[in-house]
């Protein structure tokens, strides 16, 4: 006798004529199909989109920057004239340049008695300062009013994939602060690293930022305030990398759903038409 292949067959039909379709099962097969859906889209939208997920690892992310970190600062200081605003920078590999002007604009603010300064610059990886002052100026003002509004500093690249703090001090304003008072910032830098779907890497860094507000006095007794940004690196790197689900978990989480909804409302249904016929056996009981 020849073997027949339907013997391996494990989904056996069963004649149209032995089912009995309910209203309860048309029910809850409709509400089956649309939850199976709402499910399905829910998971398809979750594989469309991608997930930012981060992690944190002591390493250098940038060695290809030369040991350099771009730097752009935005500042306002309306009660202080252009001819007298200055960047200052040093650090502990001994640079020291005052009037650094380089990248940098002025733009005049109060019909010439307030100053916007604008500069892109790179300071090395070494814990250092850099500092908006009049010690550039050929002729020291009598009273140097250093309040100040910070529209942005920021270090590296720009990621506007990513919430973080990669502007902590965009937005603070000290107008209200004694004109002839210093500000120091200290500022903890933080490289960040964000690597895309592709495997393309941006370097950018995030900061902590505290500050404290004195009057300094110079060896000639004057005062002569200026805005302090005191800075240093973390050791910890911060990694951010675009991930999208793999299609394999995506078909999985798929025939689990549609395996799972059918067999959970198949067992309601059962239980349901169950319960229903031993009520019409125990009405037909009555009845005799």
């Amino acid at each position: 006798m020849p073997f027949d292949v339907r013997r391996l067959d494990i989904y056996r039909k069963v004649p149209k004529d032995l089912t009995q379709p309910t209203y309860t099962g048309a029910f809850i097969s409709i509400c089956c199909c649309l939850f199976m859906l709402f499910l399905f889209l829910s998971e398809l939208t979750g594989f469309i989109a991608t997930e930012i997920v981060n992690e944190l690892y002591v390493d250098d992310s940038d060695k290809d920057s030369g040991g350099k970190i771009d730097v752009s600062l935005n500042i306002s200081l309306p009660n202080l004239n252009c001819d007298l605003v200055g960047l200052d920078i040093q650090d502990e590999m001994g640079r020291h340049e005052v009037g650094h002007i380089d990248n940098s604009m002025k733009v005049p603010l109060n019909n010439g008695y307030g100053c916007r300064f604008e500069g892109k610059f790179s300071i090395n990886k070494v814990p250092g300062n850099f500092h908006v002052s009049t010690h550039s100026a050929t002729a020291q003002p009598q009273n140097p009013d250093m309040t100040h509004t910070i529209h942005k500093l920021s270090f590296g690249e720009n990621l506007q994939d990513v919430q973080g703090a990669f502007n902590a001090l965009g937005g603070a304003s000290r107008l209200e602060s004694n004109p002839l008072a210093s500000h120091d910032y200290i500022l903890k830098i933080v490289p960040t690293v964000y690597e895309d779907m592709r495997g393309r890497q941006r370097f950018s860094y995030q900061y902590t930022v505290a500050n404290k507000e004195y009057v300094a006095y110079s060896h000639t007794g004057r005062i002569i305030p200026a805005i302090w940004f005191r800075y240093d690196l973390s050791p910890i790197t911060v990694k951010y990398t675009e991930r999208r689900q793999p299609l394999y978990r995506f078909i999985t989480t798929i025939c689990a759903i549609i395996g799972g909804t059918f067999t959970v409302a198949g067992i309601i249904d059962s239980c349901i038409f169950t319960a229903s016929e031993a009520w019409k056996k125990i009405q037909l009981g009555k009845m005799s």
